[in-house]
């Protein structure tokens, strides 16, 4: 059927699924440009630099022709677009590209996957809002299944400390990010998701380049043409694309459906990274990533 002929509703699942595909393949390409051989292999920061580099163009156009005919933002505006921004694009891909050097890329899109479960308990923490029952039951399945593959992962690799500072890393990421989204709703509103989006992931660009400058030298940037290669790939198919694809299925189809379409992602990533990465794929494996699945769709129902 020509995508003319389709409903808003079933332009929006298609638009969630090619998000999740998207956003899924980021970790495998971490992992294949931390693969790249040479002497040093390419570290967070300088892979997370050449990441943001691709994307910026993307992203400034977006933000100046969004901003045109809108209006100036406040001081307070622009406070809170830097606040996020450096919670959201920022913070949270630096310490998921750091984590990413020490677990799999199927245990880091589970516990990435914990940002809906952690942004309820932000607005029961800091927005008085009430933890309902089922909200409950999401965060005892999620955080059940993450403890098999967590446990799977340590008794694979035999190195304990690498797999809990890697998950230490990667659950910090999703607090980050889901901070970001819990006080981003406002700013969307105000801004539209479109140009709230792309000012944030400029603010994250300085924020990243600036971390560089002040960590890296310059030479740091001069990488094997395979890591340009995947840092290009990451920028448009697992960045650009995928953030405003998942923008548009949320205007059509919300954004409790959005994340369910979304827990593909994992999924997805654990049989990218058993295909490509040769990472064990088991049913214990399999089973962590059902109860995490069933935390977040059990949280995201309306």
């Amino acid at each position: 059927m020509p995508c003319k002929n389709w409903s808003s509703e079933t332009l929006g699942v298609a638009l969630a699924i090619l998000a999740a595909f998207g956003f899924s393949f980021k970790a495998i390409l971490v992992k294949l440009a931390y693969a790249v051989p040479q002497a040093v292999p390419v570290d967070a920061i300088t892979l997370l630099s050449l990441r943001m580099s691709f994307a910026l163009p993307f992203f400034a156009v977006i933000a100046v022709h969004s901003s045109r005919a809108a209006p100036s933002l406040s001081r307070g505006d622009w406070l809170m677009l830097i606040t996020l921004g450096l919670l959201g694009y920022y913070g949270a891909s630096i310490l998921d590209f750091i984590g990413l050097g020490y677990i799999s890329a199927g245990l880091e899109r589970l516990i990435l996957f914990t940002y809906p479960t952690l942004t309820v308990m932000i607005g029961v923490l800091f927005m008085g809002k009430t933890l309902q029952r089922r909200e409950i039951g999401a965060l005892l399945l999620s955080y059940a299944g993450i403890g098999l593959v967590f446990f799977h992962d340590l008794e694979f690799s035999g190195e304990a400390q690498s797999v809990l500072i890697g998950s230490l890393f990667i659950f910090a990421s999703s607090l980050a990010y889901a901070f970001y989204l819990a006080g981003s709703g406002s700013m969307i509103q105000r801004l539209g998701s479109v140009r709230f989006t792309a000012l944030a992931m400029l603010v994250s660009v300085l924020a990243t380049e600036a971390h560089l400058l002040v960590t890296q030298p310059l030479s740091a940037l001069l990488q094997p043409l395979p890591v340009y290669a995947y840092a290009a790939a990451m920028a448009l198919f697992s960045t650009v694309l995928p953030v405003f694809l998942q923008s548009a299925a949320i205007r059509r189809i919300g954004a409790s459906k959005s994340v369910m379409i979304g827990t593909l992602g994992p999924m997805l990533t654990i049989v990218f990274a058993w295909f490509l990465l040769d990472e064990p794929l088991s049913l214990v494996q399999l089973a962590g990533a059902g109860l995490v699945l069933a935390g977040v769709w059990l949280v995201s129902r309306p």
